[in-house]
């Protein structure tokens, strides 16, 4: 038994959507995957739409959303199980190279949970899978605030980011910049003087009052407002 199961005992594994058009891809994934005793794969799907059909399905906790697919794109498969009613708790990682960069933000706003290079080892996979479907952002940081930074710089200028703080307490404001930066409940708290519980309880107030789907989405807010920059 791996630790990740052994430290959970009794704890339902976590259930995992495999959305990508090349077979071969979802056969490596399903192989890697099936061997984790706190990893279930639910169900498989070849493009986008089949992939929100499934998600309805099966109620995974994660789907492993490629990009580029037929018949429905990864992004408008995600704006569409993040929209659907039941799959609130679906967390989306968005699996990208870096020639499809201009989609991981899209994607993001969408209502993905972040996004990981689809060159990642095996032992980076499976720490994304467990980070989103604990709640937390994934954002692989190597190219995160380029990324973020070439998408955002345009909007940021016709978005009133004042107005959109304004519902923010100065706190909340000070969280969602250090959301921004990347960093845990933890590190947010130590930054702080707060304890851990008191800074994801900001987190969530913060998220409620922006209308941000999870901490991805905070992310992307924190960058669009100027609370956090490149």
């Amino acid at each position: 038994m791996n630790a990740a199961a052994a430290s959970s005992p009794g704890k339902a594994p976590i259930k995992v959507l495999l959305a990508d058009d090349e077979g071969l891809v979802r056969s490596g994934f399903k192989v890697l995957l099936d061997v984790e005793d706190d990893i279930e794969v639910v169900g498989e799907a070849t493009n986008g739409a089949e992939a929100v059909e499934r998600a309805r399905a099966t109620r995974p906790d994660v789907v492993l959303m490629d990009i580029r697919m037929p018949e429905m794109d990864g992004i408008q498969a995600t704006s569409q199980i993040a929209k659907t009613h039941g799959l609130q708790k679906v967390r989306i990682l968005i699996l990208t190279t870096y020639d499809t960069d201009a989609y991981v933000f899209e994607g993001l706003r969408a209502g993905a949970s972040g996004f990981l290079l689809k060159d990642a080892g095996p032992a980076e996979l499976l720490h994304g899978i467990r980070v989103v479907a604990a709640g937390d952002a994934l954002l692989a940081p190597r190219i995160t605030r380029r990324l973020i930074a070439q998408f955002t710089t345009q909007r940021t200028a016709a978005q009133d980011g004042e107005n959109r703080l304004a519902v923010l307490t100065q706190r909340e404001r000070e969280v969602v910049a250090l959301v921004g930066r990347g960093m845990s409940n933890d590190e947010i708290g130590a930054e702080l003087f707060l304890s851990p519980a008191t800074a994801r309880t900001h987190v969530s107030h913060a998220m409620v009052k922006l209308g941000a789907r999870d901490r991805a989405q905070l992310v992307v807010i924190a960058f669009q407002t100027g609370l956090a920059s490149p």
